[in-house]
């Protein structure tokens, strides 16, 4: 204990002298340095005492408010506890078919995911079951307060969009993107046939103009049933690595159906937009769902995914190009399997680089999200002498060994909860033209999703669509801003009722055994809220949030809490959330061998590890749509509002 003692005075000394010279040397070098040394103090002395040092320094200062290079750190201590406490595995299912084996997977994505892991090929694959943040004795529904209080009454008197309020700091890109991330990560069985079908049914308050009493929210089919010792378990029908499969589908015989077979391609055809040629993916091939692009996964459909899936969809025929230029000899399927490596790494850059400090805009975790591609040492220095240390602070993860941590690699159902971002959707579209700017069309939401998808995107090009969305605004992640179109929503499948996805939103959580707000917390190791008003510094959120709880803070549920939280500098979404985050981001990379061990040249080639260094959201936008240079000029990150076309503006020697 002494010897603890002695080391974190010390360790607060050296801070002090740190602290010292940043304040008079605020340098990229001096705090690249001090990094380092910091980094190189954790590893001699280990996280443990890292981490005791910032759990007396956070009873003080949070996180966000330390200067950078010390908040950097505290990031990295959270971490490491996280991932030492806050990774359980559940039991395996007993039931899934054998993963087939060939040579061809040791180089190359499973199609179900299968065998990313070579000792454990079922980890991660399609139809395995979501894991758990925390202990399983802390994961069981309440059942006997599912409905306490009435989810429906939480949508109408705490989510209900009163006016729409804007995310000045995003665009509608960014929006998008989430759900193409989360369709490629996860999604949960649902019930398809009549007799399957099984709600719950929630009473409605005389006021309620709702058309369906009760209200009727399908329950999510679950794998297991559980018993005394474990809660019931859910499958992800879904891969669980950051794999694609949203463009790619999850089996051989769906990708089969999306590729041309002929020089690795995805198959996309040539339309004419009032005589501008323009490439779009093809028509679904199912009539139930026409009006929709053909592509891996297209469940929640809308004209924001047709947006991403055909952008990737040409940028892995681009990567085929570049390939089959390089290789003349490589074949046809070598081609496929290799360029959706190189896409799938270059979206994985994409969001950790560009997406991720777009919504979370402090200056500690921008550092923090570079150093977990490139490490701290720098992205120039990694480009040029690849990897200088094993450890993933100083060169990254991108190329260190694979570690599972304390768990089966696999997503969570915790980290479902916290990417709930319904309020990201605005509930009007305008469409304009990319070329002047001017106002062509506008829809509610209604108008652009599901089978209405393609029928948006009729009358005009994919450039013009995409610049609608850089100069729009998203909603922000806040109460009171839940989209109307969602609280009352018709899924394609017309045997499912009615919806209210904001009460689902909250049904979900009880129902799956995700701990309300207040256990959350002190389960991600941070001080549980006392009082209404330590949820949030709003008075008047904090008197509606303990009216509907009726004064029972411990009942508050997560997402109320997430949503009402005051937010560190720069944030789009809550600190509560970003611990989540700030385990399952390096995760999915961590413990994926085609990101780790696996990132290489003999896997990826020369040619496919440099497009990933060198393209980035900005250089894929202008390969497949280059007017939009005018729009993007001078945007750092192309997940900000973009300009409004402005033909004066000079647009010679941009990065491109």
């Amino acid at each position: 204990m002494f010897r603890q003692i002695v080391l974190v005075a010390v360790l607060a000394g050296i801070t002090a002298v740190l602290g010292f010279l940043y304040l008079h040397a605020k340098t990229a070098l001096v705090i690249a340095l001090l990094l380092i040394l910091l980094v190189v103090i954790a590893r001699l002395w280990g996280y443990r005492l890292l981490k005791a040092f910032y759990k007396v320094v956070n009873v003080f200062i949070p996180w966000h408010r330390l200067w950078t290079p010390l908040g950097v750190l505290n990031l990295d201590a959270f971490r490491y506890e996280l991932r030492e406490e806050n990774l359980h595995d559940v039991p395996r299912r007993e039931d899934m078919p054998p993963a087939t084996w060939s040579p061809d997977v040791a180089g190359a994505r499973g199609a179900d995911g299968a065998f990313n892991d070579l000792n454990d090929p079922d980890m991660g694959r399609a139809g395995m079951r979501f894991g758990r943040n925390f202990p399983l004795r802390e994961c069981f529904p309440d059942n006997d307060a599912l409905l306490d209080p009435s989810p429906r009454e939480i949508s109408r008197k705490l989510m209900a969009r009163r006016e729409f309020q804007p995310a000045t700091t995003l665009n509608m890109l960014a929006a998008a993107w989430i759900q193409f991330q989360v369709h490629d990560w996860m999604s949960h069985k649902r019930a398809f046939s009549d007799d399957d079908i099984d709600t719950h049914d929630i009473p409605l308050e005389k006021d309620d103009d709702f058309p369906e009493n009760p209200m009727r929210i399908v329950k999510t089919v679950a794998d297991s049933d559980g018993d005394e010792a474990t809660p019931p378990s859910y499958v992800n029908t879904e891969s669980h690595w950051w794999d694609c499969s949203g463009i790619y589908g999850k089996s051989r015989d769906a990708q089969l159906a999306l590729r041309t077979q002929q020089g690795g391609k995805l198959k996309t055809e040539e339309v004419d937009i009032d005589g501008r040629p323009d490439r779009r993916l093809l028509q679904n091939p199912d009539p139930k769902f026409s009006g929709m692009d053909h592509t891996g996964f297209f469940d929640n459909y809308w004209v924001g995914l047709s947006i991403f899936h055909t952008l990737f969809a040409l940028e892995h025929n681009a990567i085929c190009d570049a390939l089959g230029d390089a290789y003349p000899r490589w074949d046809d399927e070598r081609l496929f399997q290799t360029a959706r490596l190189v896409n799938c790494a270059l979206i994985a850059k994409i969001h950790t680089v560009e997406w991720t400090p777009g919504i979370l805009g402090h200056p500690a975790l921008r550092v923090s999200m570079d150093a977990n591609w490139w490490g701290l040492l720098g992205e120039n220095l990694k480009k040029h002498l690849g990897r200088v240390s094993a450890t993933e602070e100083l060169s990254g993860i991108i190329g260190s060994e694979t570690d599972h941590h304390s768990a089966a690699y696999a997503l969570t159902e915790e980290f479902t909860s916290v990417y709930r971002l319904h309020p990201l959707i605005p509930d009007r579209i305008e469409v304009r033209d990319s070329r002047d700017g001017r106002l062509v069309e506008e829809h509610s939401f209604f108008g652009i999703q599901g089978n209405q998808t393609r029928p948006a995107m009729a009358h005009v090009t994919l450039a013009d669509m995409i610049y609608s969305f850089g100069v729009a605004n998203p909603g922000a992640i806040r109460l009171f801003n839940y989209p109307d179109t969602l609280r009352a929503f018709k899924r394609i499948d017309s045997r499912e009722p009615l919806m209210d996805l904001a009460a689902i939103d909250i049904l979900r959580d009880r129902e799956r055994g995700v701990p309300r707000y207040n256990r959350f917390r002190v389960l991600l190791h941070k001080r549980p809220a006392r009082r209404f008003a330590d949820i949030t510094s709003n008075p008047e959120w904090a008197k509606a949030i303990e009216e509907v709880y009726a004064g029972d803070i411990d009942k508050v549920d997560l997402m109320v809490g997430l949503l009402a939280e005051d937010l560190p500098e720069g944030f789009g979404f809550s600190d509560t959330a970003f611990r989540i985050f700030v385990l399952m981001a390096s995760r999915r990379l961590k413990s994926d061998r085609f990101f780790t061990h696996d990132y290489n040249e003999h896997t990826y080639s020369r040619v496919g590890l440099n497009w990933v260094d060198d393209n980035g959201m900005r250089s894929v936008l202008l390969r497949h749509c280059p007017g939009l240079a005018p729009a993007l000029y001078e945007i750092a990150n192309p997940f900000a509002p973009w300009h409004g076309i402005d033909r004066t503006r000079p647009i010679d020697g941009q990065d491109g």
